[in-house]
């Protein structure tokens, strides 16, 4: 596997990541790897093996698939991925698991696909990136251990405290949606991750992004969000609104945003713009 290179996150998977290398040596003769530090030594590492790696493979959750798909963006390179996040959205949209000798199997057969992703004011997103209320949640489940139950936590916690913020779209056609809401989606796929679908109709190669308009709900009403998310049954109804778009600007009254499960200050104006069939994906 001369050509193929894995790029482990080791701040992923509860920093448990020498299982998988430990497997790895024992499948492959001296493979090429990388333990990355930092987002800048990932992007140095593919920059050095660019011409000689034809599949790059992903260990992590869907920030680091995201760090490594920056540097494949409109490329010939295949993306693969080993899911070790703690929601693993991507992963799960992209039928990727944690079963080693499949994900070699596919290596070796070598079959990809070209897959859109999006760019929030230019800054890349592959999966599901948002503000409000869920840009509030990563901001402090970043100063957890992560975990799908410290998920679960944070988001009670930050729910009854958690004042609705403001969007106001330029395009006229939008703007009858002007107002308050406690969260706002840009849905690439269909889900957060932990199978949580945000945007059960979302494609991933339509051309477009599913935008997600959230109004802040009554306690009664969160049994049924709840039931909806996690059995692909959201739907546009009194407070939730599905936009499909491939490119639109707004302005929002936060800095807010998660990338990918990831936290970033963006600030408004936001243009966001699909990239058709911009990645390789490895199926």
């Amino acid at each position: 596997m001369e050509k193929v290179a894995f790029i482990i996150n080791p701040f992923s998977a509860k920093k448990n990541y020498q299982p998988f290398l430990n497997e790895l040596k024992d499948r492959v003769k001296e493979p090429l790897y990388y333990i990355s530090e930092s987002i800048l030594g990932t992007d140095d590492f593919i920059q050095k093996h660019f011409n000689d790696v034809d599949i790059f493979v992903a260990i992590g959750g869907d920030g680091t698939i995201s760090t490594v798909a920056r540097n494949l963006i409109n490329t010939d390179k295949i993306l693969a991925i080993f899911p070790a996040g703690s929601g693993n959205g991507f992963s799960n949209e992209t039928q990727f698991s944690k079963n080693l000798d499949e994900l070699l199997e596919k290596i070796k057969a070598k079959k990809s696909r070209k897959i859109d992703t999006f760019t929030v004011n230019g800054r890349l997103s592959i999966n599901v990136s948002g503000t409000g209320f869920d840009g509030k949640v990563v901001k402090e489940f970043e100063k957890t251990n992560r975990g799908f139950k410290n998920y679960i936590k944070v988001s009670l916690k930050t729910f009854f405290k958690y004042k609705p913020i403001k969007v106001k779209f330029f395009d006229e056609q939008y703007q009858q949606y002007n107002g308050k809401y406690l969260m706002l989606n840009i849905a690439n796929t269909r889900q957060f991750g932990n199978n949580a679908y945000i945007a059960p109709q979302a494609s991933k190669s339509d051309g477009l992004v599913d935008m997600v308009l959230v109004k802040k709900f009554p306690l009664t009403y969160s049994p049924l969000f709840a039931f909806r998310m996690f059995t692909k049954k959201l739907k546009d109804d009194d407070y939730v609104t599905y936009l499909p778009v491939s490119e639109i600007e707004f302005k929002v009254n936060t800095k807010n945003w998660h990338l990918d499960g990831e936290f970033n200050k963006i600030k408004s104006p936001i243009h966001i713009k699909v990239q058709p069939s911009s990645l390789n994906i490895l199926i």
